[in-house]
Order: structure tokens, then C-alpha cells, then sequence
């Protein structure tokens, strides 16, 4: 339930003025913004083309970034971290919900007495709202272009405007609705449209400790799409972007409808859901879909709205799991089959995959994974050769039809491959963790370094470029056919029959590997125990990125 517009004003005049806000910039929750910039049948603002409905709010509300703080798989993960180092507690929840719950940090984090802060994720007060309703308006828009691109902005070190400013890329927008209503003076700032923005949160890098909680001397770079990005064909920045260039923002909140034309609308509407008479039509207006490669917490935001309080409809929720489906089909990677060779009773060829995307594929938190389902069949659809296939939850199966060891907590891992030629290989594309002495962990403050990193690099990536140091695959080397922007793996195997042979070739994909939540299922903790019995009644079933097939 929207909070309503009586307690609106009252908490922001509470956060404004009983200390809480210790003396920094002002947050409000996103029903302040919902008065003009949602959608209202007798107004014309914020439309496409075709008239559909494209508000800010109502696309946001949908989205991993209204929903980080109701998270289950963050939310276990933090709790896991503390029982893995409790010493470190304090630490831990501050730098974790300084990015999944912004505003309330920006407020004044309190443990009212708990010992822990994340009890302002389920606290009933004003500061619990503004924690839950997780990346908000006034946090994204309230960001200054100071030290954007630098390391003093990353893990959520980024500035909100002490003027009580909220920036976006229209230049003397009508300002008299906004600061009557909220007290917010809408600005000109383009540094909304830049990449760097995004970075702020989406390069994150913590110190190293033991179980003890004693700090190892290290920083370890958890994720790094923007750096990514930056070493790439489609980074734009320097003098001469090339024609691939296009921001965070190009792909994550697109200025163009959904049939690909340029959208031209009124940014607000009134209060009383009638357009404003001063405004126009203007451009660019990004769509605030937020789209990523999450397609299992939609699920489980949907199916247990009631538990985690989820505020967004059903609809919502559902299509922004269907667009993120429809991205992860249409504009993530490509496959081809190549080079194929029948000669006496053995069959070779290779599988070339191709990133499409303008980072690491996949890229963020290392709990994702892709990885190559083959299969050959003789000309009775009889299957001769699979690698890659999986159970019904999602596990990776070797040549006996049971999951591989590597499924399963503390099992081995997975190496890079470049030749497979038995049926209980598979060629994965994933980031685990080191932890000081080099041993592979799951506990992201036991990470010192990568134990094997061999996620498709972008087109462009480049070993001489000032983020290459940062973002260098781990555990490939000697794969001549591991370079920027695709991989080729070579399979060699036996293939008696005389009749004609089809090879089928997918790229697959989980924002959740199964020995991920394996690993974070070994902690008991109330998160994790919820999280469990989320994660077991979804669909645990990889996405499929792209697919090939050759026929004789």
C-alpha cells in the first residue's frame, strides 16, 4: 500500500528537520513523485505513440531497482555474510544497504536497539519506508556529477545535491509543481544520461577478511560492468566513440517505445490527473524499465508479494520478468556452429559464442552463470552426445544423468575449457572467488581475488586499456580462441552411426547458479531459510541466451 499523501508530508518534514537527516540533502519515498509522474487516465503526459502508458513510476515499480531491499537472494546473502563474520556485522549491513537501500541510509541508519540494521528493512516507521522502497526517485535524480567515473564514487560513495536538487536531461523544465509539492528544484543535469551514474552502485569492491574479522590488506572487486564498459566498442568515452557506443542508460531506460521510435511526451501530469497547461511534449524520455538479467527474484517477488511486501501489481511484476526474458533472448549473445568435420566414426566441430552486450557476459555479482548445452543426434532423434543438459532444478548434468559434482557445495570447480570430448565436460562461463590462500569461497568477504573468471569479455575489450588490469579473465590462458567479444570451444567425439547427424548448440544462463544457492543455503539464518523455501517453489530452469543447429 502507497504511503499515503498526509504521511508523506509528515516524514518529510520529520527526515527534514528532527535530525535525522544528519545534516545531508533530503530523501523522500517515490509516492511524492507518483502526485505528476505516474499515469492518469484523463492525462496525456507521459504516453507513447500508441498511447500506452510509460510513466516513471509505474514502470519502476516493477523493477529490481524499487524492489532491492525486499530482495530474498540479497537479503539471504546478507545474512550470510554476518554469520560468516559477525565481528564485521555493523560493517557489512551499513555498505549493503547503502546501495539496496538508499534513502533510509541517506536518512540515518538506526538499529532501534536490535543490533542490527538491517531491522530497518522490516521496521514500521518512517525510516523502515524509506528503506523498503529500495532505489528510489530522489536518490537516482538526486546524484551530483562530483567524482562520477572515479573511484571515490564506487560502493556507493556517490554525492545527492545538498540544494535540494533533482537533476534530469531537459533544460528549464517548469519547476513550480515540484518545489510546491516536495520542496525538490527540478534541474538541468545530463550527467543523468552517463554511464558513470550508474557506476556509482554498480562497481563495488570490499576488503578482504578472515573468519575472525581481521581485515587481510586487500580490496576485491566484486563487479565492474561500468569498467567493463569502459574497455569496450561501446564505451563513448573519449574523442571518437564508435558506432556500437551507447550508455547504461541506452539499453537499461531506453528513449525509444517499444516498436523502436523516439518518445516524445510530456514528463508530468497534475496531482489532480490532468496534464499540466504549461508543459509539452519534450525528448528524450527514457522508459524506466530497468531492465537487467534477473529472472528469478521477479518470480519471487510475484508469487510471495504478501510476504515481502511488495507494493508493485502482479502485472508489474510479470512484465518486467517478460522483457527481461525477451532481452535475454533477442540482444544478449549469438551462437553458430562451425567447422564441422565427419571423417570415419569421429565427429568434430566447434561452438562460437558471441557477446552482444556492452560488458562481461554475465556480468555483476558472481551468483550468475551461462554455460553450453550439445547435443548430437542420429537421424532417429536418438541422442549419440549431450553436455550440458540439466535436472529440473537447474543443476548441470554429467554423462551418468546425475547432477555434477561441481552442483554442490564445497564440490570442485568448474574449469575453462577449450576442447571437450567426453559427455561428462561443459563449458561454463562464470566468476568464482579466491580467498586469501587461493582457495575457491562463496563469501564475498573471504574474496581476495578470482579463482577462474572466464566470462565473454565485450567487443573491444582490450589488454592495453587503463581498466584492463581490473577486469583481466582469470584461468584462460592459452585459449588463443578466448578473445574480446567471443569464445570458440572445440568437441571431439565418437559418432558410429552411418545416418545423418543434427548438432544442437544453446547458450544458457541462471542469474542464480544452482551451486550458488547451494553455498548460501549451507547458512542458518531466517533469511536464508525463506529464501529456500522461495527458491524451491520457482522455476529453477536456465533461460536460454541463443541457439544453433547443423544438419547433415
Amino acid at each position: 500500500m502507497l504511503i499515503s499523501l498526509t504521511l508523506t508530508a509528515v516524514l518529510a518534514v520529520v527526515l527534514q528537520n528532527d535530525g535525522g537527516l544528519r545534516d545531508g540533502p533530503a530523501v523522500q519515498p517515490s509516492s511524492v513523485c507518483s502526485l505528476c509522474h505516474s499515469n492518469a487516465p484523463r492525462a496525456s503526459a507521459m504516453r507513447d505513440g500508441e498511447g500506452r502508458a510509460i510513466a516513471p513510476f509505474d514502470l519502476w515499480r516493477g523493477t529490481m531497482m524499487a524492489n532491492s531491499a525486499r530482495d530474498p537472494v540479497w537479503r539471504a546473502a546478507v545474512s550470510a555474510e554476518v554469520a560468516a563474520t559477525p565481528s564485521r556485522r555493523t560493517e557489512i549491513e551499513e555498505t549493503c544497504l547503502r546501495c539496496h537501500a538508499p534513502m533510509a541510509r541517506q536518512a540515518g541508519l538506526e538499529d532501534h536497539g536490535t543490533g542490527s540494521l538491517l531491522h530497518v528493512l522490516d521496521c514500521d516507521s518512517p525510516l523502515g519506508e524509506l528503506a523498503r522502497d529500495g532505489v528510489s526517485c530522489t536518490v537516482c535524480h538526486g546524484i551530483t556529477q562530483e567524482g562520477l567515473g572515479t573511484d571515490a564514487s564506487f560502493s556507493g560513495n556517490y554525492l545527492l545535491d545538498s540544494q535540494r536538487r533533482l537533476f534530469g536531461p531537459h533544460e528549464a523544465p517548469f519547476s513550480m509543481p515540484m518545489r510546491h509539492h516536495t520542496e525538490f528544484t527540478p534541474s538541468l543535469g545530463r550527467h543523468l544520461q552517463s554511464s558513470s551514474l550508474c557506476a556509482t552502485c554498480h562497481t563495488l569492491e570490499t576488503d578482504t577478511f578472515d573468519a575472525e574479522g581481521n581485515a587481510h590488506g586487500t580490496r576485491f572487486l566484486e563487479q565492474a560492468p561500468y569498467l567493463e564498459w569502459l574497455n569496450s566498442d561501446f564505451s563513448n568515452a573519449g574523442d571518437d566513440p564508435g558506432p556500437l557506443a551507447a550508455t547504461c542508460q541506452d539499453c537499461h531506460t531506453p528513449t525509444a517505445d517499444e516498436d523502436g521510435r523516439v518518445i516524445r511526451t510530456r514528463i508530468a501530469r497534475n496531482p489532480g490527473g490532468r496534464d499540466f497547461p504549461p508543459t509539452r511534449p519534450r525528448e528524450p524520455f527514457g522508459r524506466h524499465i530497468f531492465v537487467g538479467g534477473n529472472t528469478l527474484v521477479p518470480q519471487m517477488l510475484r508469487d510471495h508479494a504478501d510476504e515481502l511486501e511488495v507494493q508493485a501489481s502482479s502485472a508489474a511484476l510479470q512484465a518486467t520478468l517478460d522483457a527481461t526474458r525477451e532481452q535475454l533472448r533477442e540482444l544478449t549473445a549469438r551462437v553458430s556452429i562451425v567447422d564441422v568435420l565427419r571423417q570415419d566414426s569421429r565427429l568434430t566441430f566447434a561452438v562460437h559464442v558471441e557477446n552482444l552486450t556492452g560488458h562481461k557476459l554475465p556480468t555483476g555479482h558472481p551468483t550468475r552463470r551461462a554455460w553450453l548445452r550439445v547435443v548430437v543426434r542420429d537421424e532417429r532423434a536418438g541422442v549419440i552426445f549431450a553436455s550440458g543438459n540439466t535436472d529440473s532444478s537447474g543443476r548441470i548434468l554429467g554423462e551418468d544423468g546425475a547432477p555434477r559434482p561441481s552442483e554442490f557445495a564445497g564440490g570442485p570447480i568448474e574449469p575453462h575449457r577449450q576442447l571437450i570430448n567426453e559427455p561428462g565436460q561443459v563449458a561454463t562461463y562464470q566468476a568464482t572467488m579466491a580467498d586469501s590462500r587461493g582457495r575457491p569461497t562463496h563469501t564475498l568477504l573471504r574474496g581476495a581475488t578470482w579463482f577462474v573468471d572466464d566470462r565473454l569479455l565485450p567487443l573491444g575489450w582490450s589488454s592495453d586499456h587503463p581498466a584492463a588490469q581490473r577486469t583481466t579473465p582469470v584461468a584462460v590462458d592459452g585459449d588463443a580462441d578466448f578473445v574480446a567479444g567471443s569464445d570458440r570451444v572445440r568437441y571431439e567425439i565418437a559418432a558410429a552411426s552411418d545416418g545423418q547427424l543434427t548438432i544442437e548448440a544453446a547458450l544458457l544462463y541462471q542469474s542464480l547458479s544452482a551451486r550458488w544457492a547451494a553455498e548460501l543455503m549451507r547458512w542458518d539464518t531466517p533469511e536464508v531459510e525463506t529464501f529456500a523455501t522461495f527458491y524451491l517453489e520457482a522455476d529453477r530452469m536456465p533461460e536460454i541466451l541463443a541457439t544453433a543447429e547443423w544438419r547433415e
